[in-house]
């Protein structure tokens, strides 16, 4: 599925939109990565998708403390930026793998990562042209598919 976003407020709103199609169920275990360049919007999505499932609070970008978690109506939420990470065998160390069996894993630069995190259920590829964001979510399993399926209906 690939969508043209126009404006961050529009980025959050997919955010919220991706939210309201994972369920409690679903939420726990759920794997998705985010890819993008600087700026491109990631982290403005994460934000709308965890307004979209209910948390208030202030959402900082992980970048410097490489994970925020949040715990919202039942779902345990980790989100990381592994951008400034130097080598993927530190996230063995925080015990990654046994925080995505139980939660929902947003992984930004997921390819820092790569060879320990675990694989994606979904893949957002963001790419920019000035304002504009061209949006591709990309199913990894059952689970991918149906958010993208239920995004689209």
């Amino acid at each position: 599925m690939t969508m043209l976003i126009a404006s961050a407020d529009r980025m959050e709103q997919l955010g919220g939109s991706l939210a309201r199609q994972i369920d409690g169920q679903m939420g726990s275990g759920l794997v998705i990565h985010l890819v993008g360049d600087l700026g491109a919007g990631k982290t403005t999505l994460v934000r709308g998708l965890l307004r979209g499932l209910g948390y208030a609070g202030t959402v900082r970008s992980p970048t410097y403390a490489l994970i925020e978690s949040y715990e919202i109506a039942g779902i345990t939420v980790h989100h990381f930026d592994l951008y400034r990470l130097t080598d993927p065998g530190e996230l063995e160390y925080i015990g990654i793998r046994d925080l995505a069996a139980n939660s929902l894993l947003l992984v930004e630069w997921p390819e820092h990562g790569a060879g320990v995190i675990p694989a994606p259920d979904l893949v957002i590829r963001i790419g920019h042209d000035g304002e504009r964001r061209h949006v591709e979510l990309v199913a990894r399993s059952g689970f991918g598919q149906r958010i993208i399926d239920r995004l689209d209906g």
